[in-house]
């Protein structure tokens, strides 16, 4: 089954102003993106945007580009204004690979769109992956993920889960947690016309205290299926330190 990936693409990033738009080793960010996407087996490629300075990019890379209003709130309601303006059918197959993962393998955007599709029961897919160093428990800026026995995700969050409580009470992270402890990757597959369900709820609480938009989902009683990531993705940017990583990672190539 063919699949469409949509890269929301927004130039006012807060921590990064612009930063779709910053070279990396001759390329813009945005242009890294595409290629990732490309060398997968997507069906097509839309990157969905705000700002006139990103359609140029995606004209120059040669990407289908789709202007969306400058008032959305998130990358899926970007996605459900494409949804909508390209007619996209409502069982389409949608991946969203998020505009500042440079270094997304193929594998994992084929690995995501395949899992939704093996699972007509569930609205949404996504992957993980185990965590590579035990500071990642602490870090809010991981999320993790529970997940139960039929590899459906149980819950998001920027807090340490599960919580191992005899040793962390005691400040103890030791390297065995982190084969039970998985690092959420921030990309997802849906069907056309959930995307467009999705974004009607309006957000919930765990939503608004977490700052995870997937808990909207899960909110509202819909199943999420998950699988260990077959490849592990690179860093993401989303500040200049991770910027001036990826050009380094890039520079050693």
């Amino acid at each position: 089954m063919p699949f469409t990936v949509v890269i929301p693409a927004r130039y006012a990033s807060t921590r990064l102003p612009g930063k779709i738009l910053k070279d990396i080793g001759g390329k813009s960010l945005l242009h890294r993106v595409v290629e990732c996407v490309q060398a997968s087996k997507a069906d097509s490629i839309i990157v969905a945007t705000d700002d006139p300075r990103i359609v140029v990019e995606a004209n120059n890379i040669g990407v289908e580009v789709c202007l969306t209003d400058e008032a959305h709130q998130s990358g899926t309601e970007r996605i459900a204004e494409v949804v909508t303006k390209r007619k996209i059918p409502t069982d389409t197959i949608i991946v969203n690979v998020q505009g500042d993962e440079p270094f997304m393998p193929a594998a994992c955007i084929e690995q995501v769109a395949n899992l939704l599709m093996q699972n007509p029961h569930a609205e949404m897919a996504t992957l993980y992956t185990h965590l590579l160093e035990t500071t990642e428990i602490t870090d809010s800026n991981v999320v993790k993920v529970v997940v139960n026995n039929n590899h459906e995700a149980m819950y998001f969050s920027r807090a340490p889960i599960p919580w191992f409580r005899d040793e962390y009470e005691k400040e103890i992270y030791a390297a065995t947690h982190l084969q039970n402890t998985f690092r959420h990757i921030g990309i997802y597959a849906y069907r056309a016309g959930f995307v467009q369900n999705l974004i009607e709820y309006p957000a919930c609480r765990l939503e608004q205290i977490e700052k995870l938009e997937q808990l909207r989902a899960l909110w509202n009683g819909h199943v999420i299926q998950t699988a260990q990531a077959v490849e592990v993705p690179g860093p993401g940017i989303d500040s200049e330190a991770d910027l001036t990583a990826a050009r380094e990672f890039v520079a050693r190539q």
